[in-house]
């Protein structure tokens, strides 16, 4: 008797003809995004590495290599890249060592400082007002705070500079600065403080108020601990601005000894001399205060704009 040999295996499944063209179309998408993507971050690197190639130069002057016309295209493109020949530190010494640069480094955190601290008390407890309370403007109110956002910062230069140095006579001092720089951010910081307070439930309120606590003791004790995440959002918020602003600073302060680091580094680079070197090394020390900020910051910014800071 013969027998027949059956196969374990199920009925082959029809392969469907639309699978390759499928999948090579998504080939090409996945493949067109990474070298889109790739072309965006090297044209981000590319001005961050000229920076970084001259700080440790140890020159002032970087030059690209020249190499002969029979050169293959990965060599000419490899000579784009601005490299020192040798590293040094002389730049940074010379920096610390030979300018104010620490003295500007101090002012300018003092200033951050106290614009943070400033623009928080204001912000916070506007912010808390407008979230939670039902008064006359209040609509109105909010709105112009954010007409304000719509027009440059330069505008308010002359009512400012009228305010701060005619009227208070504050100016070239680091209170006037620190009161420009708050008022300044404060729309902002309050826009996005009061949609991370209007997520916040009203029952836990309701609790402490049926408790006996005042509405001081409830937010001070209550609403600020919650919405940690959100005041550090805003507190790098409000100290960025202070960190990096030049145009104001360089106009409200007249003695050296005040300036801040953004109207230091002005110095470096002139109409008669041009120290890019020095430049470029300043720069980078002073976006080390502002690195080791926001990894301190980290797990609270990623909290704050993933939550409260996107309802308003």
């Amino acid at each position: 008797m013969t027998g027949r040999t059956v196969s374990s295996a199920g009925p082959a499944v029809p392969r469907s003809p639309l699978a390759g063209p499928v999948r090579r179309a998504a080939a090409d998408i996945f493949s067109w995004r990474f070298a889109l993507l790739l072309f965006a971050g090297a044209v981000v690197v590319y001005p961050l590495l000229w920076v970084v190639s001259l700080a440790f130069s140890g020159q002032q002057s970087l030059q690209l290599v020249q190499l002969p016309g029979d050169a293959t295209a990965w060599q000419q493109l490899a000579a784009l890249i601005p490299l020192p020949q040798q590293w040094s530190l002389e730049n940074f010494r010379a920096v610390l060592t030979e300018q104010p640069f620490l003295r500007w480094l101090l002012n300018s955190l003092v200033v951050s400082l106290g614009t943070t601290l400033v623009g928080l008390a204001l912000a916070c407890s506007a912010a808390y007002a407008f979230s939670r309370f039902s008064f006359p403007g209040r609509d109105r109110g909010l709105v112009l705070f954010l007409i304000s956002q719509m027009f440059p910062a330069v505008l308010m230069l002359i009512p400012l500079y009228v305010i701060v140095v005619q009227w208070l006579g504050l100016g070239n001092s680091w209170l006037g600065l620190v009161l420009v720089y708050a008022i300044t951010a404060l729309p902002f910081c309050v826009w996005m403080l009061k949609g991370y307070f209007d997520t916040l439930p009203y029952e836990i309120e309701e609790s402490a108020l049926l408790e006996g606590a005042s509405r001081f003791t409830i937010f001070y004790r209550i609403i600020l601990p919650l919405a940690r995440p959100a005041i550090a959002v805003t507190g790098l918020f409000s100290f960025m601005t202070a960190w990096n602003e030049f145009i104001l600073a360089s106009i409200f302060m007249d003695d050296e000894a005040l300036y801040t680091v953004p109207v230091g580094l002005r110095f470096f680079v002139s109409d008669y001399a041009s120290e890019w070197g020095y430049f470029a090394a300043g720069a980078i020390l002073v976006s080390l205060p502002v690195i080791l900020l926001f990894l301190s910051l980290q797990r609270f910014l990623v909290a704050g704009l993933s939550s409260g800071a996107v309802k308003g």
